[in-house]
């Protein structure tokens, strides 16, 4: 990502700086630049008579065998109108990511459903790769783990990983699966990607909204909720990654970490996530207590 580098006078109360750069601008700044609006051709997303997300034109055409468009003033896709959330809604929608991957729209194929919001809630189920060419919301939750000693513990993704590959990225971090709540997929996420329980996290912030995304990527539009919650690990405990999907962990200085955002070497949903702690942090907010 570019540098979203910020500079600002240096204060003698103000305890994270790198350079002279303020985390609490530099956040404003990246938080901006993950607000665009989808691609051209892109239209609106109705699943089930409700407002679900954004219809790439590449989707458009993978789906006009079960969908239907709507042109004029107001041009929209319409997937299952007249059906309500249930098992025939979801077996068009697992039909529908059929269609998409057979047209190549999609990135891969993951074999796990993520749950397909409208703005009254869920109305079903579908293939997590289908979500960025319909431009379906997605949440993603996020930990902070830091040491007693004020560093924080970072993770490098695998070279293997399908999106950024070999960036840093908070210590975890994972999309919420259908069904799942959010605390449960924090659990899954700690577990797989930090060999982290219950335990480790008795003493761990509630999670709380950081930003919603909206961004144009290569296979459509990601929409998605950066869900975050923080916590000091006990000294003796060391994060180990269990799914393959990072290939690397330690604890870093702040002011390393926030020198690596600065140089685009983490995600941008990890920087935000980080910064919005820092920040947090240096305006008076009271941090979580060490695990026991």
């Amino acid at each position: 990502m570019a540098s979203t580098t910020m500079r600002a006078m240096p204060t003698s109360d103000t305890p994270f700086r790198h350079f002279g750069t303020d985390p609490a601008r530099t956040y404003e700044a990246l938080a901006a630049s993950v607000q665009q609006p989808p691609h051209e051709g892109s239209v609106p997303l109705w699943i089930a008579g409700s407002r679900c997300g954004w219809a790439t034109p590449a989707a458009q055409r993978a789906l006009a065998p079960i969908g239907q468009a709507q042109a004029g003033p107001a041009p929209a896709f319409h997937l299952g109108a007249g059906l309500s959330p249930g098992e025939e809604l979801n077996a068009l929608l697992a039909r529908a990511a059929l269609l998409l991957r057979d047209a190549g729209c999609l990135r891969g194929w993951r074999n796990e459903l993520l749950d397909v919001f409208s703005e009254s809630g869920c109305v079903g189920a579908i293939e997590r790769a289908a979500m960025r060419p319909l431009g379906l919301l997605t949440r993603a939750v996020h930990l902070n783990g830091w040491t007693p000693d004020g560093r924080l513990w970072i993770a490098r993704r695998s070279l293997t990983k399908s999106t950024d590959p070999g960036m840093w990225d908070t210590l975890v971090g994972g999309l919420v699966g259908a069904g799942e709540a959010l605390d449960e997929a924090l659990l899954r996420e700690c577990d797989e990607e930090a060999g982290l329980d219950a335990g480790h996290l008795a003493q761990r912030a509630p999670l709380r909204t950081i930003v919603r995304i909206h961004r144009r990527i290569p296979e459509g539009y990601q929409v998605e909720d950066v869900i975050a919650a923080d916590c000091v690990l006990a000294a003796d405990v060391q994060p180990a990654n269990r799914d393959g999907e990072v290939m690397e962990i330690r604890a870093a200085a702040v002011d390393d970490v926030l020198r690596m955002i600065d140089a685009g070497e983490f995600t941008d949903e990890a920087a935000l996530v980080i910064l919005d702690d820092i920040r947090r942090r240096a305006g008076g907010r009271a941090g979580p207590t060490a695990a026991a």
